[in-house]
Protein backbone atom coordinates (compact mmCIF):
# COMPACT_ATOMS: atom_id res chain seq x y z
CA UNK A 1 0.00 0.00 0.00
CA UNK A 2 1.40 3.15 -1.61
CA UNK A 3 -0.75 5.72 0.38
CA UNK A 4 -0.13 7.27 4.12
CA UNK A 5 -0.94 5.56 6.60
CA UNK A 6 -3.24 7.14 8.98
CA UNK A 7 -3.45 4.39 11.89
CA UNK A 8 -4.31 0.96 12.82
CA UNK A 9 -6.77 -1.29 13.89
CA UNK A 10 -5.85 -4.27 16.33
CA UNK A 11 -8.24 -7.49 16.08
CA UNK A 12 -8.44 -10.21 19.09
CA UNK A 13 -10.09 -13.40 19.55
CA UNK A 14 -9.60 -14.57 23.07
CA UNK A 15 -9.85 -18.22 23.58
CA UNK A 16 -9.09 -19.81 26.57
CA UNK A 17 -5.73 -21.09 26.78
CA UNK A 18 -4.99 -18.12 23.57
CA UNK A 19 -5.22 -15.02 22.33
CA UNK A 20 -5.55 -14.77 18.80
CA UNK A 21 -4.78 -11.05 16.61
CA UNK A 22 -4.36 -9.57 13.55
CA UNK A 23 -3.08 -6.10 12.65
CA UNK A 24 -4.72 -4.03 10.03
CA UNK A 25 -3.20 -0.82 8.55
CA UNK A 26 -5.59 2.19 7.36
CA UNK A 27 -4.78 4.47 4.70
CA UNK A 28 -5.97 7.67 4.34
CA UNK A 29 -8.59 6.46 1.99
CA UNK A 30 -9.74 4.15 4.69
CA UNK A 31 -8.69 1.31 3.02
CA UNK A 32 -7.58 -2.20 5.41
CA UNK A 33 -4.02 -3.38 4.94
CA UNK A 34 -3.05 -6.90 6.74
CA UNK A 35 0.61 -6.34 8.28
CA UNK A 36 0.99 -8.83 10.53
CA UNK A 37 -0.55 -11.83 12.50
CA UNK A 38 -0.38 -14.08 15.60
CA UNK A 39 -1.23 -15.34 18.66
CA UNK A 40 0.07 -16.18 22.40
CA UNK A 41 -0.89 -19.84 22.94
CA UNK A 42 0.09 -21.76 26.11
CA UNK A 43 -1.78 -19.29 28.20
CA UNK A 44 -1.82 -20.91 32.51
CA UNK A 45 0.95 -23.28 30.74
CA UNK A 46 3.87 -22.54 29.03
CA UNK A 47 2.86 -19.09 26.97
CA UNK A 48 4.97 -18.43 23.70
CA UNK A 49 4.23 -15.18 21.53
CA UNK A 50 4.19 -15.85 17.59
CA UNK A 51 4.18 -13.64 15.47
CA UNK A 52 3.86 -13.14 11.27
CA UNK A 53 4.60 -10.07 9.48
CA UNK A 54 4.63 -8.36 6.37
CA UNK A 55 8.38 -8.46 6.54
CA UNK A 56 10.71 -10.82 8.06
CA UNK A 57 11.91 -8.06 11.30
CA UNK A 58 8.57 -9.00 12.34
CA UNK A 59 8.39 -12.42 12.57
CA UNK A 60 8.60 -13.58 16.17
CA UNK A 61 8.62 -16.92 18.40
CA UNK A 62 9.17 -16.47 21.83
CA UNK A 63 8.28 -17.88 25.47
CA UNK A 64 6.76 -15.13 27.56
CA UNK A 65 8.62 -15.29 31.03
CA UNK A 66 6.39 -15.43 34.48
CA UNK A 67 4.64 -18.55 32.74
CA UNK A 68 2.78 -19.00 36.08
CA UNK A 69 1.06 -15.11 36.37
CA UNK A 70 0.64 -14.65 31.78
CA UNK A 71 -3.62 -14.46 31.68
CA UNK A 72 -5.26 -12.87 29.39
CA UNK A 73 -4.14 -9.25 30.40
CA UNK A 74 -0.86 -10.59 30.29
CA UNK A 75 -1.11 -12.28 27.00
CA UNK A 76 -2.30 -8.61 25.54
CA UNK A 77 0.44 -6.61 26.93
CA UNK A 78 2.87 -8.92 25.31
CA UNK A 79 1.15 -8.53 21.65
CA UNK A 80 0.95 -4.52 22.53
CA UNK A 81 4.89 -4.59 23.58
CA UNK A 82 5.48 -6.15 20.52
CA UNK A 83 3.93 -3.65 18.09
CA UNK A 84 5.93 -0.70 20.17
CA UNK A 85 8.88 -2.83 19.57
CA UNK A 86 8.05 -4.08 15.90
CA UNK A 87 5.58 -1.09 14.86
CA UNK A 88 7.43 2.19 16.94
CA UNK A 89 5.17 5.19 15.67
CA UNK A 90 1.78 3.10 14.79
CA UNK A 91 -1.05 4.60 16.25
CA UNK A 92 -4.32 2.34 17.01
CA UNK A 93 -6.69 3.53 16.59
CA UNK A 94 -8.92 1.11 17.52
CA UNK A 95 -9.28 -2.62 18.67
CA UNK A 96 -12.43 -4.91 17.45
CA UNK A 97 -13.03 -7.93 19.24
CA UNK A 98 -14.78 -11.22 18.38
CA UNK A 99 -17.43 -11.84 21.04
CA UNK A 100 -19.16 -15.32 20.34
CA UNK A 101 -22.76 -14.26 22.16
CA UNK A 102 -24.73 -11.09 21.48
CA UNK A 103 -27.99 -12.39 22.79
CA UNK A 104 -31.10 -11.08 21.43
CA UNK A 105 -30.72 -7.63 21.66
CA UNK A 106 -27.62 -7.03 19.13
CA UNK A 107 -28.01 -7.25 15.68
CA UNK A 108 -24.83 -5.22 14.67
CA UNK A 109 -21.79 -4.92 16.52
CA UNK A 110 -21.62 -2.17 19.32
CA UNK A 111 -19.11 0.38 20.61
CA UNK A 112 -17.85 -1.02 23.98
CA UNK A 113 -18.64 0.65 27.06
CA UNK A 114 -19.80 -0.17 30.91
CA UNK A 115 -23.47 -0.73 29.90
CA UNK A 116 -22.23 -3.13 27.21
CA UNK A 117 -20.03 -4.92 29.14
CA UNK A 118 -22.32 -5.52 32.16
CA UNK A 119 -24.86 -7.15 29.15
CA UNK A 120 -22.50 -9.38 27.72
CA UNK A 121 -21.22 -10.67 31.19
CA UNK A 122 -24.81 -11.83 31.65
CA UNK A 123 -24.54 -14.17 28.69
CA UNK A 124 -21.55 -16.20 29.99
CA UNK A 125 -24.52 -19.19 30.51
CA UNK A 126 -25.09 -19.58 27.45
CA UNK A 127 -21.38 -19.82 25.84
CA UNK A 128 -19.02 -20.84 28.69
CA UNK A 129 -16.26 -21.51 26.73
CA UNK A 130 -15.74 -18.94 24.66
CA UNK A 131 -17.92 -15.73 26.39
CA UNK A 132 -15.58 -15.35 29.44
CA UNK A 133 -12.25 -15.05 27.29
CA UNK A 134 -13.61 -12.45 24.97
CA UNK A 135 -14.71 -10.35 28.01
CA UNK A 136 -11.37 -10.83 29.05
CA UNK A 137 -9.83 -9.53 26.60
CA UNK A 138 -11.85 -5.88 26.24
CA UNK A 139 -11.16 -5.59 30.14
CA UNK A 140 -7.41 -6.34 29.44
CA UNK A 141 -7.67 -3.13 26.68
CA UNK A 142 -9.94 -1.28 29.16
CA UNK A 143 -7.40 -1.82 32.31
CA UNK A 144 -4.06 -0.64 30.43
CA UNK A 145 -5.67 1.68 27.50
CA UNK A 146 -9.19 2.80 28.76
CA UNK A 147 -9.02 5.93 25.98
CA UNK A 148 -8.50 3.29 22.96
CA UNK A 149 -12.61 2.71 21.22
CA UNK A 150 -13.31 -0.79 21.58
CA UNK A 151 -15.91 -2.41 19.44
CA UNK A 152 -17.37 -6.01 19.52
CA UNK A 153 -18.54 -8.15 16.72
CA UNK A 154 -20.75 -10.78 17.46
CA UNK A 155 -21.15 -14.46 16.29
CA UNK A 156 -24.92 -14.35 16.99
CA UNK A 157 -25.55 -11.21 15.40
CA UNK A 158 -25.77 -12.64 11.58
CA UNK A 159 -28.46 -14.66 12.29
CA UNK A 160 -30.83 -12.22 13.92
CA UNK A 161 -32.60 -11.99 10.29
CA UNK A 162 -34.27 -15.51 11.15
CA UNK A 163 -37.55 -15.44 10.91
CA UNK A 164 -39.65 -16.30 14.54
CA UNK A 165 -40.29 -19.60 13.51
CA UNK A 166 -36.80 -20.53 12.86
CA UNK A 167 -35.88 -19.58 16.53
CA UNK A 168 -38.38 -20.62 18.83
CA UNK A 169 -38.39 -23.57 20.72
CA UNK A 170 -40.95 -25.73 21.57
CA UNK A 171 -41.30 -24.56 25.50
CA UNK A 172 -43.77 -22.66 27.53
CA UNK A 173 -44.45 -18.74 26.16
CA UNK A 174 -43.01 -17.34 29.65
CA UNK A 175 -39.50 -19.02 28.31
CA UNK A 176 -39.40 -18.39 24.68
CA UNK A 177 -38.48 -15.08 24.96
CA UNK A 178 -35.60 -16.09 27.01
CA UNK A 179 -34.38 -19.09 25.31
CA UNK A 180 -34.54 -19.33 21.65
CA UNK A 181 -31.88 -20.65 19.22
CA UNK A 182 -29.53 -17.87 18.29
CA UNK A 183 -26.63 -19.17 16.09
CA UNK A 184 -22.98 -18.86 16.00
CA UNK A 185 -19.89 -18.90 13.35
CA UNK A 186 -22.03 -15.43 12.18
CA UNK A 187 -19.04 -13.21 11.08
CA UNK A 188 -17.66 -16.25 9.16
CA UNK A 189 -21.01 -16.57 7.29
CA UNK A 190 -21.20 -12.58 6.84
CA UNK A 191 -17.92 -12.82 5.18
CA UNK A 192 -18.95 -15.27 2.68
CA UNK A 193 -21.77 -13.37 1.94
CA UNK A 194 -19.80 -9.99 0.73
CA UNK A 195 -17.60 -12.47 -1.58
CA UNK A 196 -20.69 -14.25 -3.63
CA UNK A 197 -21.61 -11.49 -5.67
CA UNK A 198 -18.18 -11.42 -6.96
CA UNK A 199 -17.14 -15.12 -7.27
CA UNK A 200 -20.85 -16.59 -8.05
CA UNK A 201 -23.44 -14.08 -9.14
CA UNK A 202 -25.66 -16.59 -9.35
CA UNK A 203 -25.92 -17.42 -5.53
CA UNK A 204 -25.80 -13.85 -4.18
CA UNK A 205 -29.35 -13.50 -4.17
CA UNK A 206 -29.66 -17.27 -4.04
CA UNK A 207 -30.28 -20.19 -1.89
CA UNK A 208 -27.14 -21.65 -0.35
CA UNK A 209 -26.01 -23.73 2.57
CA UNK A 210 -22.73 -22.18 3.94
CA UNK A 211 -20.31 -25.29 6.32
CA UNK A 212 -18.32 -23.83 8.21
CA UNK A 213 -16.48 -26.92 9.29
CA UNK A 214 -13.75 -26.44 11.78
CA UNK A 215 -12.92 -27.23 15.71
CA UNK A 216 -16.74 -25.92 15.95
CA UNK A 217 -18.82 -26.74 12.93
CA UNK A 218 -21.97 -25.35 11.98
CA UNK A 219 -24.36 -24.95 8.65
CA UNK A 220 -26.14 -21.90 7.88
CA UNK A 221 -29.04 -21.51 5.52
CA UNK A 222 -28.81 -18.58 3.40
CA UNK A 223 -31.35 -16.53 0.95
CA UNK A 224 -29.70 -13.89 -0.94
CA UNK A 225 -26.86 -13.40 1.32
CA UNK A 226 -29.11 -13.29 4.72
CA UNK A 227 -29.31 -16.09 7.15
CA UNK A 228 -32.69 -17.82 7.16
CA UNK A 229 -31.63 -21.11 9.20
CA UNK A 230 -28.94 -22.57 11.33
CA UNK A 231 -27.87 -25.73 13.07
CA UNK A 232 -26.36 -24.08 16.32
CA UNK A 233 -29.07 -22.86 19.30
CA UNK A 234 -28.95 -21.29 21.93
CA UNK A 235 -25.33 -21.96 22.53
CA UNK A 236 -22.91 -23.40 20.13
CA UNK A 237 -23.38 -26.90 21.65
CA UNK A 238 -25.61 -27.93 18.90
CA UNK A 239 -26.44 -29.09 15.14
CA UNK A 240 -23.28 -30.93 14.19
CA UNK A 241 -20.65 -33.01 16.38
CA UNK A 242 -17.58 -31.00 16.33
CA UNK A 243 -14.07 -31.63 17.63
CA UNK A 244 -14.90 -31.57 21.46
CA UNK A 245 -18.65 -30.68 21.60
CA UNK A 246 -21.74 -32.98 21.09
CA UNK A 247 -23.90 -31.24 18.62
CA UNK A 248 -27.49 -32.18 18.60
CA UNK A 249 -28.70 -34.59 21.53
CA UNK A 250 -32.14 -35.78 22.84
CA UNK A 251 -32.96 -33.37 26.23
CA UNK A 252 -33.62 -37.11 27.39
CA UNK A 253 -29.75 -38.02 27.71
CA UNK A 254 -29.43 -35.16 30.04
CA UNK A 255 -32.11 -36.73 32.04
CA UNK A 256 -30.55 -40.22 31.86
CA UNK A 257 -27.15 -38.73 33.27
CA UNK A 258 -28.00 -36.86 36.15
CA UNK A 259 -30.72 -39.51 37.13
CA UNK A 260 -28.80 -42.42 36.11
CA UNK A 261 -25.07 -41.49 36.36
CA UNK A 262 -25.70 -38.56 39.17
CA UNK A 263 -23.65 -36.23 36.99
CA UNK A 264 -24.06 -32.56 38.09
CA UNK A 265 -24.82 -29.77 35.88
CA UNK A 266 -20.47 -28.80 35.48
CA UNK A 267 -19.95 -32.18 35.12
CA UNK A 268 -22.65 -32.37 32.45
CA UNK A 269 -20.89 -29.40 30.91
CA UNK A 270 -17.33 -30.66 30.99
CA UNK A 271 -19.15 -34.09 28.97
CA UNK A 272 -20.88 -32.08 26.29
CA UNK A 273 -18.52 -29.45 25.51
CA UNK A 274 -15.10 -30.92 26.08
CA UNK A 275 -15.09 -34.48 26.36
CA UNK A 276 -17.36 -35.34 23.09
CA UNK A 277 -17.61 -34.74 18.98
CA UNK A 278 -14.91 -36.44 17.54
CA UNK A 279 -12.39 -37.05 20.22
CA UNK A 280 -15.38 -38.81 22.43
CA UNK A 281 -16.28 -40.96 19.16
CA UNK A 282 -12.65 -42.04 18.46
CA UNK A 283 -11.23 -41.75 21.22
CA UNK A 284 -8.05 -40.92 19.72
CA UNK A 285 -8.63 -36.94 18.42
CA UNK A 286 -10.62 -34.13 17.98
CA UNK A 287 -7.96 -32.72 15.14
CA UNK A 288 -10.05 -34.67 11.75
CA UNK A 289 -6.70 -34.51 9.90
CA UNK A 290 -5.57 -36.84 12.48
CA UNK A 291 -8.30 -39.30 12.19
CA UNK A 292 -8.48 -39.06 8.51
CA UNK A 293 -4.87 -40.94 8.64
CA UNK A 294 -5.61 -43.20 11.02
CA UNK A 295 -6.42 -46.90 10.56
CA UNK A 296 -8.22 -46.92 13.57
CA UNK A 297 -12.01 -48.64 13.03
CA UNK A 298 -13.09 -45.91 15.54
CA UNK A 299 -11.73 -43.21 13.63
CA UNK A 300 -13.61 -44.05 10.76
CA UNK A 301 -16.22 -44.38 12.71
CA UNK A 302 -15.89 -40.88 14.47
CA UNK A 303 -15.70 -39.46 10.52
CA UNK A 304 -18.80 -41.54 9.34
CA UNK A 305 -20.91 -39.71 11.70
CA UNK A 306 -19.85 -36.13 10.73
CA UNK A 307 -20.25 -36.58 7.04
CA UNK A 308 -23.34 -38.45 8.08
CA UNK A 309 -24.64 -35.69 10.25
CA UNK A 310 -24.30 -33.03 7.87
CA UNK A 311 -25.49 -34.77 5.05
CA UNK A 312 -28.88 -34.55 7.04
CA UNK A 313 -28.66 -31.14 8.13
CA UNK A 314 -28.36 -29.93 4.57
CA UNK A 315 -31.62 -31.72 3.61
CA UNK A 316 -33.37 -29.67 6.31
CA UNK A 317 -31.78 -26.83 5.59
CA UNK A 318 -32.59 -26.97 2.02
CA UNK A 319 -36.34 -27.57 2.96
CA UNK A 320 -35.94 -24.59 5.10
CA UNK A 321 -34.76 -22.70 1.43
CA UNK A 322 -37.38 -24.16 -0.46
CA UNK A 323 -34.15 -25.94 -2.62
CA UNK A 324 -30.47 -25.22 -3.19
CA UNK A 325 -28.69 -23.53 -5.83
CA UNK A 326 -25.66 -23.44 -3.98
CA UNK A 327 -23.10 -25.35 -1.24
CA UNK A 328 -20.32 -23.79 -0.03
CA UNK A 329 -16.99 -24.70 2.28
CA UNK A 330 -15.01 -22.90 4.38
CA UNK A 331 -12.89 -22.66 8.08
CA UNK A 332 -10.29 -25.39 8.37
CA UNK A 333 -11.92 -28.96 7.70
CA UNK A 334 -14.16 -27.39 4.89
CA UNK A 335 -10.99 -25.30 2.90
CA UNK A 336 -8.43 -28.11 3.57
CA UNK A 337 -10.24 -31.56 3.58
CA UNK A 338 -10.86 -32.61 0.29
CA UNK A 339 -11.94 -36.24 1.66
CA UNK A 340 -14.78 -34.34 3.28
CA UNK A 341 -15.74 -32.09 0.67
CA UNK A 342 -15.83 -35.03 -2.01
CA UNK A 343 -18.13 -37.36 0.90
CA UNK A 344 -19.88 -34.52 1.13
CA UNK A 345 -21.11 -33.43 -2.15
CA UNK A 346 -21.42 -37.21 -3.18
CA UNK A 347 -24.22 -37.91 -0.17
CA UNK A 348 -25.83 -34.37 -1.44
CA UNK A 349 -26.11 -35.73 -4.51
CA UNK A 350 -29.83 -36.42 -4.48
CA UNK A 351 -30.05 -32.70 -4.39
CA UNK A 352 -28.41 -31.43 -7.92
CA UNK A 353 -24.61 -31.89 -6.73
CA UNK A 354 -22.55 -33.39 -9.47
CA UNK A 355 -18.78 -33.35 -7.68
CA UNK A 356 -15.83 -32.23 -10.16
CA UNK A 357 -13.28 -35.00 -8.59
CA UNK A 358 -10.40 -32.74 -10.42
CA UNK A 359 -11.77 -29.88 -8.78
CA UNK A 360 -11.84 -31.13 -5.78
CA UNK A 361 -8.48 -32.24 -5.41
CA UNK A 362 -7.37 -29.04 -6.67
CA UNK A 363 -8.90 -27.18 -3.82
CA UNK A 364 -11.95 -25.12 -6.17
CA UNK A 365 -12.73 -22.64 -5.68
CA UNK A 366 -15.70 -24.55 -7.84
CA UNK A 367 -15.70 -27.53 -6.98
CA UNK A 368 -18.64 -28.63 -9.10
CA UNK A 369 -19.26 -29.62 -12.80
CA UNK A 370 -20.26 -27.48 -15.25
CA UNK A 371 -23.58 -29.70 -15.93
CA UNK A 372 -24.40 -29.54 -12.03
CA UNK A 373 -27.73 -28.37 -11.06
CA UNK A 374 -26.48 -27.15 -7.90
CA UNK A 375 -22.95 -25.32 -7.61
CA UNK A 376 -20.37 -26.29 -4.77
CA UNK A 377 -17.79 -24.28 -3.83
CA UNK A 378 -14.70 -23.91 -1.46
CA UNK A 379 -14.09 -20.64 -0.27
CA UNK A 380 -11.56 -19.19 2.80
CA UNK A 381 -12.95 -17.05 5.35
CA UNK A 382 -11.88 -14.01 7.17
CA UNK A 383 -13.84 -13.45 10.27
CA UNK A 384 -11.12 -11.23 11.44
CA UNK A 385 -11.16 -8.93 8.34
CA UNK A 386 -15.03 -8.77 8.90
CA UNK A 387 -14.39 -7.35 12.44
CA UNK A 388 -12.25 -5.16 11.31
CA UNK A 389 -14.03 -3.33 8.52
CA UNK A 390 -16.80 -3.26 11.33
CA UNK A 391 -14.70 -1.46 13.75
CA UNK A 392 -13.42 0.75 11.18
CA UNK A 393 -16.67 1.66 10.46
CA UNK A 394 -17.63 2.27 13.74
CA UNK A 395 -14.97 4.53 15.13
CA UNK A 396 -15.43 6.77 11.94
CA UNK A 397 -19.35 6.66 12.19
CA UNK A 398 -20.01 10.18 15.15
CA UNK A 399 -22.07 8.55 18.11
CA UNK A 400 -25.38 10.82 19.09
CA UNK A 401 -22.97 12.10 21.95
CA UNK A 402 -20.23 12.55 20.06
Amino acid sequence: MQTATAGALLVLNAGSSSVKFALYDVDDAERLERTAQGEVEGIGTRPRLRVHGATPGDAVERPLAGADGVDHRGAIAAIRAWLHEHRRGTRLVAVGHRVVHGGPQHAEPARVDAALLAALERLVPLAPLHQPHNLAAIRAILADAPDLPQVACFDTAFHRTQPPVAQTFALPRALTDELRRYGFHGLSYEYISTLLPTLAPHLADGRVVVAHLGNGASLCAMRAGRSVATTMGLTALDGLPMGTRCGALDPGVLLYLMDQRGMDARAIEHLLYEQSGLLGLSGISNDMRALLASDDPQARAAVDVFVYRIGREIGSLAAALGGLDGLVFTAGIGEHAETIRARVCRDAAWLGIELDEAANRAGGPCLSTARSAVSAWVVPTDENLMIARHTLRLVRTPRPSD
